[in-house]
């Protein structure tokens, strides 16, 4: 049996996000967007000293194989707030083993610990690993997703 272990990173672990960042730019064919050179160590160590920002790793063997990126974003009609799972992957050489679903139940203890009522998560069409991995975890919705771009004021 495979032992994975998880990690939430802290200020001090600015290396083990820039190998996650490596994970997230071949899971997710996206070397432009998830390079190792940036930002730079002073930024990263900024992020991960923010309680609202969780970076998980997950370890076998030391190594890093897999990972997720989450956001606590606090409500103001209740007195609670959400977590938004943003980015998941798990290397190709150890999928299907566990190590997706070790990351989100740190996850969700995290929520608990935290007073999160809901994590939440989106997948794309086609995903269709992730759609069935959260439909197993979790109550489907069907939502639209918009990206309205940032516009300077006149």
């Amino acid at each position: 049996m495979t032992t994975i272990s998880v990690q939430r990173l802290t200020p001090g672990d600015i290396q083990a996000v820039r190998d996650l960042n490596a994970l997230y730019a071949d899971a997710f064919a996206d070397h432009e967007t998830y390079r190792r050179d940036h930002p730079d160590d002073a930024w990263l160590a900024r992020q991960l000293a923010k309680e609202a920002i969780i970076l998980l790793v997950a370890r076998i063997n030391g190594r890093i194989v897999g990972g997720l990126t989450a956001y606590e974003l606090p409500k103001f009609e209740a007195a609670r707030s959400e977590i938004y799972l943003y980015d998941l992957a798990v290397a190709e050489s150890v999928r299907r083993r566990g190590v997706a679903t070790t990351l989100i139940a740190e996850l969700q203890h995290i929520a608990v610990e935290t007073g999160a009522w809901a994590v939440f998560v989106q997948a794309d069409y086609g995903d269709d690993p992730a759609v069935a991995l959260y439909t197993k975890l979790g109550v489907r919705e069907d939502v639209m997703h918009f990206d309205l771009p940032p516009r300077p004021r006149p």
